[in-house]
């Protein structure tokens, strides 16, 4: 596997340290592997939404993350093989819908590669003009900063233009390649 940079970073040595003895020797991980190992790390599950001209697109993500507080950015990955993001691409801005635990329905409708999405489905514009959806626990509305090729994904980094905070409930987490319901009894986020 061969992986590509954008650019060469000044602050990472170009030198790489020599190869263990043996180590040459060894495959790298395989998908099965890689889906095995890091199913491994709990993360919460989305739903990016946008629009592209004028009609409501979106895809259940659970690659989210915050990338920098000051200026405030986020980054979300999207495979290659999908058809929401190049759509959302070309509209510029996104919003991340966080799912609660009890968003089942949610999940599934974006998480499928078949049926429309937003069919009979009650979101309402943000002020960005980009869908908000029923009943998650907050939204990170954004405008694309950047996108790096990344292997089989994109990695989109999203400069923040607003953030919502919607509800308090728990959230839909996914888990060794399952959605799994959070600790009963965790403590909230202090707000």
């Amino acid at each position: 596997m061969t992986i590509q940079a954008t650019a060469p970073d000044p602050l990472v040595s170009p030198a790489l340290p020599p190869v263990p003895d043996g180590a040459a020797l060894v495959a790298r991980p395989g998908s099965a592997e890689m889906r095995r190992v890091l199913g491994q790390f709990a993360s919460g599950v989305t739903v990016v939404t946008g629009l592209d001209e004028g009609e409501a697109v979106g895809f259940a993500c659970q690659s989210f993350a915050s990338v920098s507080l000051d200026p405030p950015l986020v980054l979300f990955c999207a495979g290659h093989g999908g058809t929401s993001w190049p759509r959302i691409r070309r509209g510029g801005r996104f919003s991340v819908n966080v799912l609660a635990e009890d968003q089942d329905d949610l999940c599934a409708r974006f998480g499928s590669h078949t049926g429309r999405r937003f069919e009979a489905l009650d979101w309402s514009p943000s002020r960005w003009g980009t869908p908000s959806l029923p009943g998650v626990l907050a939204r990170v509305h954004c405008s694309i900063d950047a996108v790096h090729r990344a292997g089989d994904h994109d990695v989109v980094i999203g400069a923040v233009d607003e953030l919502e905070w919607v509800g308090d409930g728990a959230p839909m987490v996914f888990f060794r390649g399952a959605f799994a319901a959070t600790a009963p009894g965790a403590p909230g986020p202090a707000r």
